[in-house]
């Protein structure tokens, strides 16, 4: 199992994450310039390496990420998320063009609720969020 990860992520790094997991450092370096945009800068980080290397992994959300949380997902989403999410469908659409790329798109696709509403969410192996050892 941990090969054909390894494979997929290989191949997913190739066609795009890498270009995916810049436009999450650019969106992370912009919120760290200014001091009250950091946390949005550390999601933006966090995210880019789930990005780079998602198979394997998943998110789920943080116990105890309460108000702050929904408000910084509703500044994020204006500021930042929603050209992440095209990002994400703009680089869906030629992988959806061959047979090998589908479900590459489909994974890209599914990264988009997390490039809306980072905050409040953690990346976890699929190991521990399914009980495995």
């Amino acid at each position: 199992m941990k090969v054909i990860e390894f494979v997929l992520n290989a191949l997913w790094l190739i066609f795009c994450g890498i270009w995916m997991a810049i436009g999450y450092a650019i969106a992370g370096v912009i919120c760290c310039i200014l001091i009250v945009t950091i946390p949005f800068g550390i999601a933006s980080f966090r995210i880019a390496g789930y990005v780079l290397w998602p198979f394997g992994r998943t998110t789920v959300e943080k116990p105890g990420a309460g108000a702050p949380s929904c408000v910084g997902n509703v500044i994020w989403f204006l500021v930042a998320g929603l050209w992440l999410a095209i990002g994400h469908i703009v680089t869906s659409i030629p992988l959806f063009i061959s047979i090998i790329g589908i479900p590459f798109g489909w994974a890209n696709l599914k990264m988009i609720p997390i490039s809306l509403m980072p905050l409040g969410r953690e990346v976890v192996s699929t190991d521990k969020k399914f009980g495995g050892p």
